[in-house]
């Protein structure tokens, strides 16, 4: 079943709410695929390796639990995992994981300087992440470049958002 949200037409012709198919198809695998890639690259960067026990410990979840998710994403061409070794990612896994980090960066980064506070931030950024389209995230991506060039701008948004005006 597709998603769907409700949204306001605004035409003379429909000015009601009406149903509109959400462009993405963030689905709760393609959600974790996202989640789990963005993890095994940070882990990476970490501690320059991903193990099953590091991402379930991460996560606070069951080995096995993970265990089987890596198993799928190796099955995808999106990581190399070796049994009780760990695992890294491949070309294709990396390409995605880097789109995901960039995604999770221009959210978290617009939230913080229009100054929602980092808990907020932080909750707000998971659940959008997973389901913003190319074509928002861009104009997030563009405001936040206007806001960041136009002090005055920025000053009269994070007054809006601190009053509870915006």
């Amino acid at each position: 079943m597709d998603a769907v949200s409700t949204e306001i037409v605004v035409s003379p012709s429909r000015p009601h709410f009406v149903p509109a198919p959400v462009s993405t198809a963030a689905t709760k695998e393609s959600v974790a695929v996202e989640d789990y890639l963005e993890k095994i690259h940070e882990l990476i960067d970490e501690k320059g390796y991903a193990r099953v026990a590091d991402i379930a410990d991460s996560f606070g979840i069951a080995r096995p639990s993970v265990s089987n998710m890596v198993r799928r994403l190796d099955e995808k061409g999106l990581v190399k995992h070796v049994k009780y070794r760990g695992m890294t990612l491949t070309s294709e896994g990396e390409r995605l994981a880097r789109r995901i980090i960039k995604r999770h960066g221009i959210l978290s980064e617009f939230l913080d300087l229009i100054g929602i506070d980092a808990e907020t931030a932080y909750r707000d950024v998971e659940g959008m992440e997973h389901h913003i389209s190319s074509l928002t995230l861009r104009g997030v991506e563009q405001i936040l470049c206007e806001l960041k060039r136009n002090p005055q701008l920025l000053g009269r948004v994070r007054s809006a958002v601190q009053s509870g005006d915006a």
